[in-house]
């Protein structure tokens, strides 16, 4: 008669196996270390041609100029 259950019961909750508790840390901990590489890779991209300072540097010291 009465299907629906009422919010003072409790689920109850079966116990998992230490062998599949250690499985999820361990996919956890895998997922995680992958992100953190992923995130450390993802940085912006870097130019292709220098700085017009930096280009002008490089053209002093192939001249065989230099500021010293």
């Amino acid at each position: 008669m009465d299907s629906h259950r009422h919010r003072s019961e409790v689920a109850v909750l079966e116990r998992t196996s230490t062998t599949a508790r250690y499985a999820r840390g361990l996919a956890a901990a895998v997922v995680a270390v992958a992100t953190l590489v992923l995130a450390a890779n993802a940085g912006p991209a870097k130019a292709s041609a220098p700085h017009p300072a930096e280009r002008a540097a490089q053209t002093r010291q192939a001249a065989g100029h230099t500021s010293d």
